[in-house]
């Protein structure tokens, strides 16, 4: 295929981008299934004594480290041997863990379950975001990201919902079992015989800007680094020696402690105050459903005003909506919270990918995303492990909201005073003209 043959843009590549929206769906639902019956049901079920904080999050702590480490090989490894390799050896991971759960006779055996589900995320989820930056316009960056993790986070929220459900039906064990076995083996049939290996097009947008013939405002890329660069190069420059992605890379790993307290102590506080299972699932449900539909506009709205004041006040209204479950003491009003939580994730969540998008380079696109969703998913380890510590020391559950809290307003603080507008139409490099 001549160069010339690569169209960039979401309608000229409907068809593809439908089938990466449909993975991420599928990836979502195969997290979603790990997020409601599980932590309700550690004591009962998994035998996690009552009031074992670290315990309990041992899990989530193991899927952070390694989800986080598998962005980051992912990323890397995509650039080697492509995006559609790296996402189908994700999902060949993935096979085990459904009778895993069936089959667990401790606590221990779910933590490895976590471990697989981990490596699966992290090789899944980040190649259905890159392939789709690969195939889309620049002007389109933040509606791709909107799409992207709207389709992934409506999966997490049907997959705990139903669950919940199924759990009821079937018992906890069978009807996860079921659940995980029918998504999994769905997302690597489609996936063999629908996806596209999207690795020429971001070569192809590389040698456009390296001949100067790409169209529209050039993005402010950092300059301090090469034109191929090494790991260690976009490692170090993605985490601390350009200001603008270690604002948005720290950002990334404290957004994770909500996902982290939403995803083991919301479902134990909310068992805790009598909901049924199927209740639980409806509130965190909420909370998906808010942060996945409201993406639509959240992404796309950053298409024209911009990424930063987006991510910025996402913080804060994330962590508010955190700080006020606890205020309240019913269905109605733990439902409108994890709304709030959810409509703040949908503000900061694609706006940052789109942000770190914006300014890292097509030729190291893949390992700069790699990187910054390591740091991101790192935070669901540090978080939970944090999370944990704090509510051990304290032996309350609500300590915990109250730091994710106060966490999400401290590290929004830092986007206001390390970052900078990335958008190449609001924000171009210097000295170029927008006529």
């Amino acid at each position: 295929m001549k160069e010339q043959e690569y169209h960039f843009g979401i309608r000229v590549n409907a068809h593809q981008f439908a089938h990466q929206l449909w993975q991420v769906l599928l990836v979502g639902l195969t997290l979603g299934m790990m997020r409601t019956v599980i932590p309700a049901l550690a004591e009962s079920e998994f035998g996690v004594p009552k009031g074992s904080f670290l315990l309990l999050m041992a899990f989530v702590v193991a899927f952070g480290f390694v989800k986080g480490t598998l962005n980051f090989v992912a990323g890397r490894l995509s650039e080697r041997i492509g995006r559609k390799h790296v996402l189908m050896l994700g999902w060949i991971i993935a096979i085990p863990i459904p009778p895993m759960i069936m089959h667990a006779p401790s606590w221990n055996w779910i933590v490895m379950a976590t471990v697989l589900l981990g490596v699966n995320q992290g090789l899944t989820w980040s190649m259905t975001q890159t392939a789709k930056l690969d195939l889309t316009h620049p002007e389109q960056r933040g509606f791709t990201i909107g799409l992207n993790e709207f389709s992934g986070y409506f999966g997490v929220a049907v997959a705990g919902i139903l669950t919940g459900y199924l759990s009821e039906w079937l018992g906890a064990r069978e009807g996860l079992m079921w659940f995980g076995l029918v998504t999994v083996v769905a997302a690597i049939v489609t996936t063999q015989f629908w996806i596209k290996e999207t690795l020429p097009w971001a070569q192809a947008e590389a040698d456009q800007h390296a001949a100067g013939t790409a169209t529209g405002p050039t993005p402010r890329f950092p300059t301090n680094i090469s034109n191929k660069p090494t790991t260690w190069e976009v490692f170090t420059l993605m985490s601390w020696r350009d200001k603008r992605m270690f604002a948005f890379s720290q950002a990334g790993l404290v957004e994770k402690f909500v996902d982290a307290l939403i995803w083991v102590f919301y479902p134990v506080f909310l068992y805790q105050q009598g909901l049924s299972l199927a209740n639980i699932g409806w509130v965190v449900g909420i909370y998906g459903f808010v942060w996945g539909g409201s993406q639509f506009l959240t992404g796309k709205l950053s298409d024209h005003v911009g990424r930063l004041w987006p991510i910025i006040i996402g913080m804060w209204v994330c962590g508010a909506g955190v700080g006020l479950t606890l205020l309240g003491d019913t269905l109605l009003w733990w439902s409108i919270s994890a709304a709030i939580t959810g409509f703040g994730m949908a503000l900061l969540y694609p706006n940052i990918s789109a942000a770190v998008g914006d300014i890292a380079h097509p030729a190291w696109r893949g390992s700069a995303i790699g990187i910054y969703r390591f740091w991101r998913d790192l935070g669901y380890g540090i978080g939970a492990l944090l999370l944990g510590l704090v509510s051990n020391f304290s032996g309350l559950i609500s300590t915990g909201f109250w730091f994710v809290t106060i966490s999400m307003f401290v590290s929004g603080l830092l986007v206001l005073m390390f970052a900078e507008e990335t958008h190449p139409r609001l924000n171009p490099k210097e000295g170029q003209s927008l006529e």
